[in-house]
């Protein structure tokens, strides 16, 4: 039930989203705030990459101590 929920919900969500006027998109395009936008995102994603591999490294070490 969980699962139908929340695909129902992620496609609402998504034809939302794809009703939007375009003119919106050729804002954020025209004044240049969607490199920022993008930028932003790519550094968050680049920052959880990181984080996650170090602490696969940091449970790796452990494991490997206690056995």
């Amino acid at each position: 039930m969980k699962k139908i929920t929340l695909s129902i919900l992620f496609l609402s969500t998504v034809f939302a989203l794809a009703a939007q006027p375009e003119s919106q998109e050729s804002i954020m395009r025209s004044s240049g705030k969607i490199y920022v936008v993008v930028g932003i995102i790519a550094i968050i994603f680049i920052l959880i990459a990181i984080y996650l591999f170090r602490l696969d490294r940091k449970i790796s070490d452990l494991e490997n101590k206690n056995k």
